[in-house]
């Protein structure tokens, strides 16, 4: 069942209900990076993690799971992050990666690559020349970043977006984001079943172990929606924020800012 996201109970606020929901379990923690873990920013190379939010994950990790779940390239997210012991699932969930190896390693797109590259031209072609706009390659999907990009010069993007995805209805489809537009592979496969498949490869599926999914954007629903009446979500992001808006969600609780978040992660690191 969704609410409106301005009726969510701030976890640090109401901290005993929080600890009510845990019921002494321990935590299994899924980690969105942009927006979660860093502030949104014009340009993804930017969202750099601070130091002392990559100590309270560090931290988390060494009392639990800790998994990280962006949709940013899966190398990108560890580079940003600098950390190299943490299971990642990059471009979506599309692209796993475990530290150990071995059977949790996933790649869903590998039959798409020659595709994403003509969808990569294409965009360059039309959006090279509008100022502000950008193309993020990744290995499973295309990102057409519009946040600096001119109200009126915005349609350019989308009309090439929508062409794209007429001439391949079949194989392909588009995650609207925070002024993005993410040009994926079409197969069921989403945040939400990729934090799924995590809890049964890493062996969390039990009853002392309590999925948590930490995230702030409408991709980050499907994680939500999938932990739903079995885990904890947690919306970050503030409910007046414009890009919020009116939103219904599947999360439980909200945390308002990144220190909010670096707090409460901190808190379960005790």
């Amino acid at each position: 069942m969704t609410r409106n996201i301005g009726d969510l109970p701030n976890a640090l606020a109401h901290m005993d209900k929080f600890q009510r929901r845990l019921g002494g379990k321990t935590p299994a923690v899924f980690l969105d990076y942009d927006g979660t873990l860093t502030p949104i920013v014009d340009r993804p190379e930017d969202a750099i993690i601070s130091d002392s939010m990559r100590n309270a994950v560090s931290g988390l990790a060494e009392r639990c799971s800790v998994c990280v779940v962006s949709g940013r390239d899966r190398p990108v997210v560890q580079e940003l992050m600098g950390l190299d012991n943490l299971i990642v699932a990059g471009s979506h969930g599309f692209d796993i990666w475990s530290p150990t190896g071995g059977g949790i390693q996933k790649d869903m797109a590998a039959d798409y690559q020659d595709l994403l590259a003509e969808v990569k031209a294409r965009l360059h072609a039309v959006m090279d020349p509008i100022e502000g706009a950008l193309i993020e390659p990744k290995k499973a999907s295309v990102a057409a970043h519009y946040r600096l990009v001119a109200e009126a010069e915005q349609g350019k993007i989308e009309d090439e977006v929508d062409a794209i995805l007429a001439e391949n209805p079949d194989t392909l489809k588009v995650t609207p984001g925070k002024m993005v537009f993410e040009i994926q592979p079409k197969i069921d496969w989403h945040k939400g079943k990729a934090v799924l498949y995590l809890i049964e490869a890493l062996g969390l599926d039990r009853d002392d172990i309590m999925p948590m999914y930490f995230g702030d954007d409408h991709t980050d629903e499907h994680a939500f929606e999938a932990l739903a009446g079995r885990g904890i979500n947690m919306f970050v992001g503030r409910a007046d924020d414009p890009e919020v808006g009116g939103r219904t969600t599947f999360a439980d609780f909200i945390l308002g800012t990144m220190e909010e978040v670096e707090k409460f992660l901190d808190s379960l690191a005790r």
